[in-house]
């Protein structure tokens, strides 16, 4: 565990330009937190020890705003910039590298089916090296983003994006219109 804190710590230093310090970074770093309690929570994940699992990722949204399930694999060197609001699925898959911000949602499609879709994978695979942006949906257990791909603000991702491939939405045509009654 020690081993993953460094690791992530020497990643955050060197991916995040307002980290001033490794101090800084383990106190007031609720992405860094989020990942750490993460990681202890999939292990008792893995001990089959799911109450207790729940029990301790629960404590972490508490104390982060950041939901990750127990069950979610998630690789090394994972960073969480901001992190408020992300929400991580049981079956996500996370490789090595990857960044993501406020907002993200890697989730499932459907719930419908209920314990029936208990043992199927209905959370994304985010592969290595990918960027993910805030207020981005992934959804779905076929949905697959490649290595290297960067997935834009507030898109919404419900099919694979192949490997080095940026997705996003288009620019939002903003209209303005100024008050006739505004004497500023």
């Amino acid at each position: 565990m020690l081993q993953y804190a460094r690791e992530l710590i020497a990643t955050i230093m060197q991916k995040d330009p307002a980290a001033h310090s490794r101090w800084e970074v383990v106190l007031a770093y609720p992405g860094f937190h989020a990942v750490m309690i993460h990681r202890l929570s999939h292990w008792c994940w893995t001990q089959d020890w799911k109450t207790v699992a729940r029990v301790v990722s629960h404590a972490g949204r508490f104390l982060t705003g950041i939901e990750i399930h127990p069950g979610a694999q998630i690789g090394r060197r994972f960073v969480i910039d901001h992190g408020m609001g992300i929400v991580i699925g049981e079956t996500t898959e996370i490789g090595e590298w990857v960044k993501i911000y406020q907002g993200v949602t890697l989730g499932g499609l459907s719930t419908r089916a209920g314990q029936g879709l208990r043992n199927h994978k209905r959370h994304p695979t985010i592969e290595d090296r990918v960027t993910i942006y805030s207020g981005a949906s992934i959804l779905g257990g076929e949905t697959r983003i490649g290595e290297g791909s960067i997935i834009g603000g507030n898109a919404f991702v419900t099919r694979s994006v192949p490997p080095h491939t940026r997705a996003s939405i288009r620019d939002p045509d903003l209209e303005f219109h100024r008050d006739k009654t505004d004497t500023m």
